[in-house]
């Protein structure tokens, strides 16, 4: 991975991520879940850096959706 990647988010950066979201789109998180929503996050988080290399410009499309 290239070294200029910001870092990845603490913990408590994403707890207050989980919170907000919840909070926003009025879903209660049992706090049992809590650990393992972090969990995800933080795998979420570790995906996206493969992808923060890769500039995308102001003109690139998604690519289209093929149904069967």
């Amino acid at each position: 991975m290239p070294a200029d990647l910001p870092p990845l988010p603490d913990d408590a950066t994403l707890l207050a991520l989980l919170d907000a979201a919840a909070l926003a789109n009025g879903i209660p998180v049992d706090p049992a879940w809590r650990p393992e929503v972090l969990a995800n996050f933080r795998a979420v988080a570790n995906a996206a850096r493969a992808f923060l290399p890769f500039p995308l410009e102001d003109e690139s499309e998604p690519a289209p959706v093929f149904r069967a």
